[in-house]
Order: C-alpha cells, then structure tokens, then sequence
C-alpha cells in the first residue's frame, strides 16, 4: 500500500438499535491537513425510529421522508470512496456501513478504515481517567466546539482529533492504517483487519490491541454461544466486561431475537436500564449480537 495523506472522515446516526437502520451519513473531507469539504447525506433507512434514538440525533421519520436509501446512495459514496481512507470513531460506524451493505446487497465499501477512538486511547494516556475517549470529551479538551450527534460535525472532529493525534504522537496516518486499520476485502466480503490483533496470554482488561479498547461490555437477552464464550471474545477485543449495566457501561450486548421490544415480550433490565442512563447523558451503544460479532471479527 502505497503512503496515505488525505483521508475521509465518516460518522452515520442510526434509527434505532440495529446498525443497519442508517438515517444520516456525515463526510468530512480532508486535503493536505486541513478540512476540504463536509457533506450529510439524510437517508430513509425503511425501518423505525427508536425514541432513545430520536433523543440522541434528533432525525425523526418525516426528516427522512422522501430521502433515498442506501440502495441508492451505496453507488454513489461507493465511487467516492473507492480505495480511500476513511476515518471513524469507534468500530459502530464501520460495522454500520456493512450491515446495511449486507442489507441491500451492495458487497460494502472499497476502501481502509481506521477507528481514530483506537489512534486516540494510544496517544493520549490521560483521557482513561479524565472523561475518557468520545468526541465530545476530547473536542472539549482541545478547544475544538462542535454539534454533537449532527454526522458531518461528528465527522470533522473525528478528523481533526486524527490530525491533532498524528503531530502529538508523531505517527502517521499510514503507519496507523498499517497498526490498526480495516481493508474491505472481495465483494461482499465484510472488512477485515490488516494486521489482526493478538490474543491475550493472560486473563486481563483487554490485550491492548483489539477494536474494543476501552469499552466496557455487558451482555443480556439469549445468545447464540454461551455466555462466556461472548465474554472471552470481547476480552479478546480489548474491551472490560461487566455484569451489569452501570455508568462505566459503553456497550449493551442484546441477543437479536431480545434486540426490539414486541408484543408480549418486555426489553430485559439490563436494558431499560442502559436506555435510563442514556436518557441521562451517558454514552452507551446498545447493538445486536450479529454486531457484536462482526465488531470483534479477526
């Protein structure tokens, strides 16, 4: 792979729990460091619109009526973004994009993908115990004022803090894409990891390598593997797991068939209660166990 310089910065908001109900897609492009353009594509995602969703983005069913869908938008960023690099801030969007891909059939995005909230836990020690890695903790602490949950904004400052983090830690955009990046391989073919992460050799808080780093993951709802091995597999990834949901809780593991609430049958607890502190202002993903699978791939 020849050396990369520019990349695009990618962020998409969600209807609801399931990744693949995109509703906005937020670009930021950026030439030679510094921000060419931005663009937000508002998209139909044929689905519900979750409340707890609706409180987060703000995109309610008649902002997106009439709007095209990602069958129709896939063609398009897929010609823009061909073999480029694209930079997003956790592994939601990366696994968003493919799941709707998935959806419709498209085969996903040709390009390399770098999580900068991976680029930023390495850079910058402090942040574990000071408010952490979001974007909103990092652009306050740098000075950097944004629309939070607005995609393009999230996207420019996802790339600014990239930037930010290649002159403070004095590595390369390609050095990071080679560390720790995503290439999206044949059609169809989910994004795997170029340089797959390590397996732990002891029982620990994470590897320090996997596409969970950081996060703290609590599983409920009916798996399709046993419980532990869920477990295992997000050690594996990096992330702490936790019995319950609490406000150290980033990431709410649902078995797919417990994923929605339907007639008859009530969300679990530990799921009411991840959508109680999120109403409250705490960043937690609640995302199906398909997700989580492909999240943590190797």
């Amino acid at each position: 792979m020849t050396g990369i310089t520019d990349f695009i910065a990618l962020d998409v908001e969600t209807a609801n729990a399931d990744l693949a109900s995109i509703c906005s897609i937020g670009l930021a492009h950026f030439k030679g460091g510094e921000l060419f353009k931005t663009l937000t594509i508002l998209v139909d995602p044929e689905d519900e619109f979750d409340p707890v969703n609706i409180g987060i983005h703000g995109i309610r069913p008649q902002d997106v009526a009439g709007k095209p869908t990602m069958a129709k938008v896939f063609p398009v960023i897929g010609a823009a973004l061909q073999d480029a690099a694209i930079v997003h801030h956790s592994p939601f969007d990366r696994t968003a994009l493919w799941r709707s891909a998935e959806k419709y059939g498209a085969g996903g995005l040709p390009c390399f993908w770098l999580d900068n909230l991976q680029v930023a836990r390495r850079t910058w020690d402090r942040f574990k115990d000071d408010g952490g890695y979001g974007l909103a903790n990092l652009a306050q602490a740098f000075g950097l004022s944004f629309r939070h949950h607005d995609a393009a904004e999230d996207a420019r400052i996802a790339g600014q803090l990239l930037l930010k983090a290649v002159t403070d830690g004095g590595t390369s955009l390609q050095q990071w894409i080679d560390e720790l990046g995503y290439a999206s391989a044949s059609h169809g073919i989910a994004p795997k990891r170029i340089k797959p992460y390590r397996s732990p050799r002891v029982a620990r808080e994470g590897d320090g390598d996997g596409p969970l780093l950081g996060e703290t993951v609590t599983f409920t709802g009916q798996l399709t593997i046993a419980r532990e091995a869920a477990a295992a597999q997000a050690a594996i990834a990096g992330a702490d797991v936790a019995d319950s949901v609490s406000k150290r809780t980033t990431v709410l593991v649902v078995g797919d068939q417990d994923l929605r609430a339907t007639k008859g049958q009530e969300k679990s607890t530990k799921h009411r209660r991840a959508e109680e502190l999120i109403a409250k202002g705490c960043a937690i993903k609640i995302v199906g166990e398909s997700d989580f699978m492909l999240m943590t791939a190797s």
